[in-house]
Parts: structure tokens; sequence; C-alpha cells
């Protein structure tokens, strides 16, 4: 009989099982892949799944709090050889990510299942995102650069299979993220190899810092590029705005909203402060500053057109990681902390974001604005979830994202001010195109699709109220959103928690970062060109007398224009002239290969045929023309022998 002191015993024995850091790490690697098995099987079983992700999620969180909690440890298990053994080290930057990753992967798979409620392919929804989690909690743990690249390619496979999911027939954003995110994981690969080549070692822990001088500057790019490139800069950015047309809501939110920007910047700080010696000045610092910068501007500027909610988002994601990489890129701890800051900022607002336009689609079945209107009539909820995520983006305070931009406009001012305009340009576009798409969404008349899923009835034109049934997405979708829109004004408000206890903790900075913006001078300007973006969308608005095209002034100035009409067309688009090359390799190799049958199947036959058809004309019974055939051989034979002779 199972007694009290049994009950002890077996608690006992699972306590110094779990203490034990080793067994936690494989329990984070090996479980979710257990979970995921089980969601896949349990396919449309609602409430089943979502006391598997409640369940499994509280777990993880609480494994991830234990590191967190511990005084960091290392972990090795022998491999083969020396050189690849399987190493995770456990120290307050790594733990803290996992505990951003846990309570993130809580909320997205929540708002994911309840999203995919009795849909197909909800089951498989939940086995991607599981051995997503699993390759995440891998990979930022692992301390040698192989192992941890191993990981990192597995979140390519899943990134794939959850693209082509219910998209069997139109796989174009799986293809088209398969080849760009397959490059950028290919520069890692070869950044990889030069860097453990000059370290002579592939631990990170071992390193120290390389000088990023000859080789080590190809070494140090490559890796960046691999990092950031995950993250969703340009140039392996374009897949994004393709996959918010044809993947599932709750893909944006994991993917693109928050679990590549995390793995990204994660490795991108990784790479600056523990394997290379990066300094802000560097011809190497301006380079990803650049990048940084162009990626703010360029992707906020095709945001600022769009007339869907998902491909405007979309942009937003891609420009956002622009302000990340610009903070890092300085090399400044204002600028590196203000990054970060603003990773998990982004993660936060932008996933709310996502869910918002989710929320929207569940109800009437589109997120087309030309389509929607007066929402928040009938979704109080979602239409405050997206003010308070709208106003966190555009930098308004006190919302989190205000904050985090303020310190890397501090940083990009310190460096030069070209990358301070920069980002000032990319934050007015940002307002701007956030007042067109929330007017446009939740004000004016109530309006959706015929067909859309929230109506039960049609009156005249499909648009009476009275026959109309829109209303909030139910509980599992509503409370992720309010946990977000929730988290980016705590984060704001009480700023010391994530950028002082937190992250400052884990970088080891002894400043502090947190409060109200030491330069009130930029804070000033940042609220003029908040007011500029209020202005021009009161222009556009009372111009054009829509909401939608409120931002068309700057859409079809005169120069814009031609600029604009080329990008729509994808002239800019680095896939395609990434495919030109292929393509042209392919025919030049296609070339080469019909030479060869050609020389082989048709030329040789013809050669032999040709050489036949002589001997056959030579060989016609003639005696004369064999004795001369005779006498020339002989002929020949004998000056071949006086020549050698000679």
């Amino acid at each position: 009989m199972f007694s009290y002191d049994m009950f002890n015993t077996l608690m006992d024995s699972i306590s110094s099982f779990l203490s034990h850091g080793a067994n936690i790490i494989l329990f984070m690697i090996v479980l979710p892949l257990i979970w995921g098995i089980i969601g896949w099987l349990l396919k449309k079983n609602y409430l089943l799944q979502l006391a598997v992700v409640v369940l499994s999620s509280t777990i993880n969180i609480l494994f991830a709090l234990s590191l967190y909690l511990s005084k960091g440890f290392y972990v090795t298990f022998p491999f083969a050889s020396s050189g690849l053994d399987i190493a995770f080290n456990i120290y307050k930057f790594s733990a803290l990510f996992l505990m951003f990753i846990a309570i993130g992967f809580f909320l997205v798979t929540l708002y994911g299942t309840a999203f995919l409620r009795n849909e197909k392919h909800a089951g498989i929804f939940l086995l991607y995102m599981y051995i997503s989690l699993a390759i995440l909690n891998g990979a930022i743990l692992s301390d040698n650069l192989g192992v941890m690249l191993f990981f990192w390619e597995g979140l390519l496979c899943t990134l794939f299979g959850m693209l082509v999911t219910n998209n069997e027939q139109k796989p174009r954003a799986a293809v088209k993220a398969l080849v760009l995110s397959g490059t950028a994981d290919l520069l890692l690969m070869l950044g990889i190899i030069i860097t453990v080549y000059r370290a002579g070692t592939p631990f990170i822990s071992q390193m120290g810092k390389l000088s990023i001088t000859g080789v080590s500057t190809v070494g140090f790019m490559c890796m960046m590029l691999g990092a950031i490139g995950k993250a969703g800069c340009m140039p392996f950015h374009s897949w994004i705005p393709v996959a918010a047309g044809d993947a599932p809501v709750p893909f944006m939110v994991a993917f693109p909203g928050a679990i590549e920007k995390l793995l990204g910047i994660y490795l991108a700080v990784r790479i600056v402060i523990d394997i290379y010696d990066f300094r802000s000045g560097s011809i190497s610092s301006i380079v990803i500053m650049v990048i940084g910068t162009l990626t703010i501007i360029f992707a906020v500027a095709m945001a600022l057109i769009q007339k869907d909610m998902k491909r405007l988002l979309s942009y937003h994601a891609i420009s956002q990681v622009g302000y990340m990489v610009l903070g890092i890129g300085t090399a400044l701890p204002i600028g590196i902390i203000g990054g970060l800051f603003h990773m998990l900022n982004n993660a936060i607002y932008k996933s709310c974001l996502f869910m918002t336009a989710g929320s929207i689609e569940k109800q009437t079945g589109t997120t087309d604005l030309k389509k929607v209107g007066g929402l928040g009539k009938r979704m109080p909820i979602t239409m405050i979830c997206f003010m308070i995520s709208g106003f966190a983006i555009a930098g308004l305070p006190p919302f989190n994202g205000f904050f985090s931009k303020e310190l890397i406009f501090d940083a990009a001012l310190e460096s030069h001010l070209i990358f301070y305009l920069g980002a000032l340009l990319g934050a007015f576009m940002t307002a701007v195109s956030f007042l067109k798409m929330g007017r446009a969404a939740f004000s004016g008349p109530l309006k959706f699709p015929e067909n859309s899923p929230g109506k039960l009835a049609s009156g005249k034109n499909g648009f009476h109220e009275s026959n109309i049934s829109v209303r909030e997405s139910d509980i599992g979708m509503l409370l992720p959103m309010v946990i977000m829109a929730f988290l980016s004004i705590i984060f704001g408000i009480i700023n010391t928690l994530p950028l002082d206890k937190l992250l400052g903790s884990a970088l080891g900075y002894n400043k502090t970062y947190s409060g109200w913006p030491h330069s009130m001078l930029l804070v000033v300007v940042s609220f003029i060109i908040l007011g500029l973006a209020l202005l021009d969308h009161i222009y556009g608005y009372r111009k054009t007398g829509s909401a939608i095209n409120a931002a068309d002034h700057i859409h079809y100035a005169p120069l814009l224009k031609n600029i604009y009409n080329a990008a729509e067309k994808q002239w800019f688009d680095p896939y395609n002239h990434l495919m030109y090359v292929v393509n042209g390799f392919s025919t030049f190799c296609t070339l080469v290969e019909r030479s060869i049958s050609w020389v082989y199947d048709y030329g040789a036959v013809k050669i032999v045929e040709g050489a036949g058809n002589l001997l056959h004309r030579l060989n016609n019974g003639s005696l004369s023309r064999y004795l001369f055939a005779a006498v020339a051989g002989v002929a020949g034979i004998v000056v071949i022998f006086l020549v050698v002779l000679l």
C-alpha cells in the first residue's frame, strides 16, 4: 500500500534527480519531442491538446527557471573525440533566454492551439512547435559551435515543414524560405569553420576574443550574416511577406514574430561579446550598422504601402530587426543592451500584433484592410491590445518600445549622426503605417466580406449590423493577447526589471540603463517625429478621405513612385537575383551536359560510321589498290625507321 513515507521517498528521488543539471538539460531537449508526438496524435481533440500545452509549458518554464536560479554549470557528454564533445554551458545569459523562450512558447502555442481549433492540421502544428522548442533549447545551451549548428539547421527543417503544411499545392513561401534561410545558414557554417580554425577549439567558452583581422574578418562577417539572417534581417528577408499570405497566423506569431529573432539575436550578441573582439568605430562595426539602418528604412518603407494587415506586419517584423542589429552593431554597451531589450519588446508587441490580425481573420475571414473596417465596435479587447502594441512599436511612452528605441537612438547618435537619422526616419514611417492600419481596421462603419465566418445572414450589401455576429475570439486567443499587451505596459513603466535585473545582470553590466532616457534632447526629437507622423496621417486622411489610403501621398510621390513600382515588381528582391544566378548556372550545366551527350551519342557515332564507310570503299576487291596500299605502308614504315635512326 502506498504510504506517506513512500511518497516522501519518491519526492526525494525526483528532487535529487532534478537537482542534477544534466538531467534538466536532457529533459528540456527530449521532453518537448514527446509532448509534440502526443499533441500530434490527439489530432482535433482541442481540450486534450490544450491540457498538453498548459502542462508541458508549465514544466518547461519550471525547468528554465531552475536553470536561471542556479549558479551556472558546465555539462559535457563525450562523443567520438574531444573536439566533438556535446557540451552545454549554463550561465545567466543563456538561462535568461531559456526563460524568454519558455514563456513565449506557452503564450504562442496556447494562441495557436485555439486558433487552429478543430482544424485538420492542428496536430502537426503542435508537433512542429514542440520540435522547434527542443531545437531552441539545444541551440541556446550549446557551447560547441558544431553542436549548435546541428540544432540551428534543425530549425530550418521545422520552418519548411510548417510553411508547407496545408500548402502542398503552392509551396512558394516554403521554397523561398528554404533558399534564403539556407543561404544564411551556409554563411554561418563557413564562419564557424573559419572561427574554429582560428581559435583552435570549437568551444565558445575557450575561445577568448578573436581579433577581427585577416581571415578572421571573413569568419566574423559570415557568422554575423548567418545570425542576423536567421532573425529576418536584409538581405535574407523576402520570404517573410510571402509567408504572411500563405502561412497560418500562428506560424507568423511563432517564427517571424518571436522564435527566429530570439535565436538570431542571441547568437549575434554571443559573437560580439564572447567570440570576437568587436569594437566601436571599426570597419566591421560600421558594416553591421549600415545593414541594420538599411533594413530599418527599406522594410518600413514597404510596410507603409501595404493594404493587408499580415503583410504590413511582416515588413515591420523585418524593420524592427534592423533596430536590434543597429544597436548591437554600435558595439557600445548601451547599444547592445538596447538591441537586446528591443528584441524582447519586439517579441512581445509584434506577437501581440500578429495575434490581433489572426483574431480579425478568424472572425472575418480576411486581413485585407480594403474589406474590413469598424471592427472596434465588435472586438474591443482586440482593438485595445492592438492599440497598446501599436503604441509600443511606434515608440510612444510609457510603453516598452519607447525605452528600447531611445537606448538605440543614443548609441546610434554616439556612433554617427547618419545612423541616428536613419533610425528616426524608420520611427516616423512606423508611426504613419500603424496610424493607417489601426484606423482602417477598427474605426469607421462596420464592414467585412459577405462570406465571413462571423456572419449569420446577409443583409443589403452584406453589411447590416443586425444580421452579423462578428465578436471577440474565444478566451484561448484573447488571453495571450492580453498578457502580451500587459507586458508591453509593465516593461515600459517598470523597465528596471528587464533592463537592470535581467539583461544588465546577465551581461555583467554595472551601469544602470533603466528609468527615463538620459538624453532629454533625444526624447524631444522623438516626440517631434511622432507629432509629424500624426500630422502626416491627418493630411493623408483628409486628402483621400480614407484611412487605408492615408499614406498614398508618400507612395505616389514623384521620385518614390518609380522606386516603389520597382520594389513591387521585386526588382530589389535578392531571392530573384539569386535565382537568376542559379538558373544561369543551371543553363550552363545543361549546355555542357548536352554537349557531352552529343559527342557520345552523335559525334562519336558519326566519326566511327564515317571511318567505316571509308574503309568499306577502300575494300572493294581491286588488286592494284591493295598493292598500292601495301607499298605505301612499307614506305611509311621505312621513313619512320630512318627518322628514328638519323
